[in-house]
């Protein structure tokens, strides 16, 4: 292999021995540089570009010049006293999670040096954790609330329309910003989730979705699909591998926001549309495998996340008066075809929602919104 300068040679000399001999006599930098060649290519780009940043900003400042051999358990706790009492200009400090996750950044390179290149022990693991796992707060929006929400968003389409994805779906908003057309059945009344859209140093990136559970077909209630093809007609020059939302997450949480103080409903963060949706399953009797299946994800993170949501049988037995039949007291929750899931899904709401397509007044341009693509949407 070639080399701009001969320093970058005899590096790469330097850390072919030092990986020949297992030998840590080398500083946490120098180590870095291994860590990334042996990690960078088997992790996502996204996941990556964290890890470098936390590892740039916060880590490599402390530790880069001590020998990875020497580093002990008093110097992780050092630096982690200095993360702790860390305070910004407005006299913030980093939170829980974020301290949690510098702690396993730290604590996983050394993991890797202990499992490849035979240091002894890992002295961030000997050190003891720093922070703790934030739970974030679970907000939800009931259908009615939802709608009054989407009457006030209906005025843009491409807003309409992917809040419309986002709730009745329950999809990650990354997952609806790489759709394409190719991705819908409307024979089938199906929409396939099998990418995931970052805007990543300056770039658009389609990668995959966020776990292997993730890869899944969503069966689409008849309204949804039906206003999903509105919305192709209302697209021009576009192929059938072109993303359909062409618009930022910034210009989405803005959407959502001006919608908020439009509709006057509570305000809650795009991911709370993806709870609202689980929560909407969970009221009409869905089990969580059933739930799991169409939102992406395991099983037991349903029960584990929404278990204050579902029906309590225990609840339901203490109830029930002495001498009634044990039938009425259980709640059975049966697992769903997706089929009769999506049907299930209703938009019974007291007002007529304003429709799109036919309205007396004229479609606004997309390409005049603020964050949108300029091919979007015809006149």
């Amino acid at each position: 292999r070639g080399f701009a300068t001969k320093r970058e040679a005899l590096d790469y000399e330097r850390n072919y021995k030092i990986r020949q001999e297992n030998n840590l006599d080398m500083t946490f930098g120098e180590f870095w540089k291994l860590y990334t060649e042996d990690v960078k290519n088997y992790v996502k780009l996204n996941t990556w570009l964290t890890k470098e940043h936390i590892v740039d900003t916060k880590i490599l400042p402390y530790f880069k010049n001590l020998k990875m051999n020497e580093i002990t358990p008093g110097d992780v706790r050092k630096w982690q006293n200095e993360m702790v009492a860390f305070r910004n200009e407005n006299g913030k400090s980093y939170s829980q999670t974020y301290k949690k996750t510098m702690h396993n950044i730290l604590s996983a390179i050394f993991n890797h040096a202990c499992r490849f290149y035979n240091l002894k022990s890992n002295p961030a693991r000997q050190a003891g954790n720093m922070g703790r796992e934030e739970k974030k707060e679970m907000l939800f929006w009931t259908t009615e609330e939802y709608k009054k929400f989407s009457e006030a968003v209906i005025d843009k389409p491409v807003s309409f329309y992917a809040f419309e994805m986002l709730y009745w779906t329950g999809m990650r908003l990354g997952e609806l910003l790489a759709l394409a057309m190719e991705d819908f059945d409307f024979e089938k009344n199906t929409v396939r989730i099998n990418k995931s859209y970052q805007r990543l140093q300056g770039q658009d990136v389609i990668t995959t979705p966020k776990t292997p559970k993730s890869n899944r077909t969503i069966k689409l209630p008849k309204f949804l699909a039906e206003e999903m093809q509105e919305y192709f007609a209302m697209l021009y020059d576009q192929t059938p591998t072109d993303r359909i939302f062409l618009v930022t997450k910034s210009f989405l949480h803005h959407e959502m926001e001006r919608g908020c103080k439009l509709s006057g409903v509570k305000k809650i963060r795009i991911h709370d549309l993806r709870h609202s949706h689980i929560s909407h399953l969970i009221d009409l009797g869905f089990s969580a495998v059933a739930i799991a299946d169409r939102v992406g994800h395991e099983s037991i993170d349903i029960t584990y996340r929404y278990s204050h949501l579902f029906p309590s049988k225990q609840v339901a037995m203490a109830e029930e008066e002495p001498g009634m039949p044990m039938s009425t007291a259980e709640i059975k929750v049966p697992d769903t075809p997706p089929i009769q899931m999506a049907s299930s899904m209703t938009k019974e709401v007291s007002v007529e929602r304003p429709k799109v397509m036919g309205s007396s007044r004229a479609m606004p341009r997309v390409a005049d919104k603020p964050g949108i693509a300029p091919k979007t949407m015809p006149s």
